[in-house]
């Protein structure tokens, strides 16, 4: 079989990235995008990555030249993607204590501009007793140790200041991103200048990433290689969608042009309501809906959206309920939201319905509740899809069964399953299953430490979920269908 190598032309070109992290998210998303602006002649930038943890192995890059393939499966504009590019833009990668002098001198390149990271969700967290000698062990301890060798080797010129746009999970990741190396700064008592530099030479971008990147299939690349042609260890697969928000002025969007490449990337002053419309509509959607898909007998999103019922909640709680009360313009919002039905609807991912109900309390006091509260608001009365999703909630999580491993509850017709979420809540529920619908949604409804007010103050909610959930219990197909009526 073929190597990548024989296949992929490499052209090497200037290192204008540092990137801390090797992992699948990134090789598919931004590291796939610096590809395709060097393809149409736009950015002529290459990626150096280091591990940000010293425990693992680099082997398969350097096997295969950092070279990798990405393979898009989705749904995008109506047609399904089925489709293969070889990324190049990874010049080398560096193991933090094997190559720790070569890492370092990248500090004194002068064509370095762009910070990447993705270290998970852990990886943005203050160690205040990290070392600054030989290799500190958190990311932003590297980070800093790094930007000071940085500072050192241009003499705190502030043309040698680089932007840093962090890709991890947590709201505002570059102002936390930046907190962390300043305090690190001043605990390793580094000089005044170089904070002052960090804070006026240096950028720290808050950036909200979205793309589902599952990986390397490692039960079985054989079937991959096969219709590759060739053998890649480092095989990527990816949904087609992608979006990635940058809170950055016109100088960054000429540097990083990105936009210039058709590529899916929004410069903004602000990306907390791009943000809030990620949460609304795509997380609100999965919370609003999979909990009565599951009743209802479905096991997996995509099915849920091909059923002419729940496709119909779905589409109607997004569209009706939600989008109205995101803060962007609604015409963006809704194109945002047939993205979204489109990636529900991916025929290559099995998303389970079990699998996105963990911790579905907090879920949906952070991802409906908002939605809801506006809609009252607005309205003046009950959004009735979204009041549907909380009677889902309480059916689902209807049961007196309260073990150490979770809640045990039955659809109905008879399947077991497990309800997973704070234990604390779990207990709550199970100290009222048994009551009347009636008194077991008030209990629930009216607990403040669950939802952080009392929902039994919007008029007629109570009532009207205990009827929901009733019917949910016994007939969820039939509580599907007459909520769907008006």
């Amino acid at each position: 079989m073929k190597t990548i190598q024989a296949l992929a032309e490499r052209v090497r070109r200037p290192v204008r990235v540092l990137q801390f992290g090797e992992g699948n998210f990134l090789r598919a998303f931004s590291d796939c995008m610096i590809d395709i602006a060097n393809e149409k002649g736009i950015f002529d930038g290459s990626i150096a990555v280091v591990k940000p943890k010293p425990t693992g192995s680099l082997e398969r890059f350097r096997r295969q030249d950092c070279m990798y393939t990405v393979v898009f499966r989705g749904r995008r504009n109506g047609e399904t993607v089925d489709s293969a590019r070889i990324v190049t833009s990874i010049d080398a990668v560096y193991h933090p204590l094997e190559d720790y002098d070569a890492w370092m001198a990248l500090a004194a390149l002068d064509t370095l501009q762009f910070i990447f990271s993705n270290t998970t969700e852990a990886g943005i967290v203050l160690d205040r007793n990290d070392h600054f000698d030989g290799l500190p062990e958190s990311f932003p301890g590297k980070l800093t140790k790094f930007l000071y060798a940085r500072y050192e080797a241009f003499r705190g010129s502030a043309a040698a200041g680089v932007t840093l746009l962090p890709a991890e999970l947590i709201d505002r990741n570059g102002a936390v991103l930046r907190e962390c190396v300043l305090t690190l700064s001043e605990l390793w008592n580094l000089p005044e200048d170089f904070r002052d530099w960090l804070k006026n030479a240096c950028t720290f971008c808050c950036t909200l990433v979205d793309r589902i990147v599952t990986g390397f299939p490692k039960d079985d690349p054989t079937a991959l290689y096969e219709k590759l042609g060739y053998r890649d260890e480092l095989a990527d697969i990816a949904e087609p969608f992608g979006l990635w928000v940058i809170e950055g002025g016109e100088g960054l969007r000429e540097r990083l042009p990105l936009q210039q490449a058709g590529l899916p990337v929004i410069f903004t002053d602000d990306q907390r309501p791009y943000r809030e419309r990620k949460v609304r509509v795509l997380n609100g959607a999965h919370t609003a809906t999979v909990l009565a898909g599951y009743l209802c007998g479905f096991d997996i999103v995509r099915d849920c959206m091909h059923d002419a019922h729940m496709g119909a909640l779905v589409r109607r709680v997004v569209t009706q309920e939600i989008a109205p009360f995101v803060p962007l313009p609604l015409e963006q919002t809704l194109d945002f939201a047939a993205s979204v039905f489109e990636r529900f609807e991916n025929p290559f991912l099995d998303h389970a319905l079990l699998s996105i109900s963990l911790n579905s309390v907090s879920k949906w006091r952070a991802r409906v509740l908002p939605s809801f509260r506006d809609n009252f608001a607005a309205n003046g009365r009950l959004p009735r899809l979204l009041t549907f999703s909380f009677a889902a909630l309480l059916a689902f999580y209807r049961s007196t069964d309260l073990r150490a491993d979770g809640l045990h509850a039955h659809r109905a017709d008879g399947t077991a399953y497990l309800v997973h979420d704070d234990e604390a809540a779990l207990r709550v529920f199970a100290a009222h299953a048994g009551e009347s619908n009636s008194d077991y949604a008030a209990a629930i409804a009216s607990d403040t430490a669950l939802w952080g007010e009392d929902l039994t103050c919007y008029e007629n909610f109570v009532q009207t979920v205990a009827d929901w959930a009733g019917m949910l219990r016994a007939d969820p197909q039939a509580a599907l269908a007459r909520v769907l009526e008006d």
